[in-house]
């Protein structure tokens, strides 16, 4: 009896203190999340940087391709991107909003890395010009090892049948023909359509028109080998050309081979693009760069194509077609090749930068 009493009366006394107790807790608790929200509150930017808006994004698919850029344009800040290359994993930017990234080398490399900066990175790439900037083989016919060649179309090489070339029907001058064809003359539909770019006939005009007049880098080694070629333009200093480029993860060459890449450029142009330069990207780039442009990402009449000849895409007189291929280094072009790609690209991107007010809205009129 006694108990139940003092446990009655007991009972407000433990009331109003279990009150106090879970009311200090919830102070506490209150205060601590206070303290956390004023600590991100602190911690936090007081606004969300800009986004970086390049002028000019000049794109090379190895590092000897892009060293050349580096000290010139003063590519001193690094943006990395999610899903670039391994090996080339930054984005490099100057002050002048000029940048550059490395794709590394091919079909796959090339789609992939375009594909990251265009959707994985936090640049604004809308008003912004390309330039797809690599070395390549070359045709005698129209340029020589060094020079730079400004394309407006860019073909692919590789979509097609292919029979061996021990096993052509006779009159055939090469096992490969059109996919849904029956002969290497007649046009195939493009189901593909990647088969041709065209690209900014204009813009190509212009940047040709800047840079014509370059004086570009040679070697003594690429001088001797030139010398070789009974006719010019190939036995002819290096210059900046105009003509096409063709598109193939295969490394091709020989004089059967690359008369099949200007029979088939002209072929799938009607006779619009004149072949002289092969490379292992640049459609596929132009794909992944068209497909940005659907998105809104990009603007693809802003893109241009650079390629400087490394090697002689056949061989001259007396010389196996194997030995052109096989032995390409000791053409000399290597070094020259890659020096030209700055040289010929560098009016173009100053006239850019330098006169943005009018090339921000387009290819200025002149």
């Amino acid at each position: 009896m006694n108990l139940d009493n003092n446990q009655t009366a007991a009972s407000p006394a433990m009331g109003a203190w279990r009150q106090r107790a879970l009311l200090a807790s919830l102070s506490l608790v209150l205060a601590a999340c206070g303290s956390s929200n004023d600590d991100n509150s602190a911690s936090a930017p007081a606004s969300t940087p800009a986004r970086l808006a390049p002028k000019v994004v000049v794109v090379n698919m190895f590092g000897g391709e892009a060293a050349p850029f580096k000290e010139p344009l003063s590519l001193t800040r690094k943006v990395t991107v999610k899903g670039l290359s391994s090996r080339y994993p930054d984005v490099l930017c100057n002050t002048d909003d000029v940048c550059q990234v490395t794709t590394d080398m091919g079909y796959a490399n090339a789609a992939a890395t375009i594909s990251a900066l265009l959707y994985n990175s936090q640049l604004d790439l809308r008003q912004t010009y390309f330039i797809i900037a690599g070395i390549a083989g070359i045709n005698p016919k129209l340029g020589t090892v060094g020079s730079a060649a400004w394309a407006k179309y860019a073909v692919d090489y590789s979509i097609a049948h292919e029979i061996d070339a021990r096993e052509i029907p006779a009159g055939w001058a090469y096992g490969y023909f059109g996919v849904g064809t029956a002969s290497p003359t007649e046009k195939p539909k493009f189901d593909y359509h990647t088969e041709v770019f065209k690209l900014n006939a204009a813009l190509a005009d212009r940047a040709y028109a800047l840079s014509k007049g370059v004086q570009l880098s040679d070697s003594a080694e690429a001088q001797a080998f030139r010398a070789r070629y009974p006719q010019a333009p190939a036995n002819q200093p290096p210059a900046v050309i105009q003509c096409d480029t063709v598109s193939g993860d295969t490394w091709f060459a020989g004089t059967t081979l690359s008369t099949r890449a200007e029979d088939w450029s002209k072929l799938l142009t009607d006779g619009a693009a004149a072949y002289c330069t092969t490379q292992q990207e640049d459609n596929s780039t132009l794909e992944a760069l068209r497909r940005g442009a659907a998105a809104g990402r990009v603007d693809f009449e802003r893109v241009m194509i650079l390629r400087s000849g490394s090697d002689m895409d056949r061989p001259y007189p007396g010389q196996s077609n194997s030995d052109v291929v096989v032995n390409y280094a000791e053409q000399g072009g290597f070094v020259p090749a890659t020096k030209n790609l700055q040289l010929a690209t560098a009016p173009v991107i100053r006239e850019i930068v330098g006169n943005w007010g009018n090339w921000s809205k387009g290819l200025p009129a002149q």
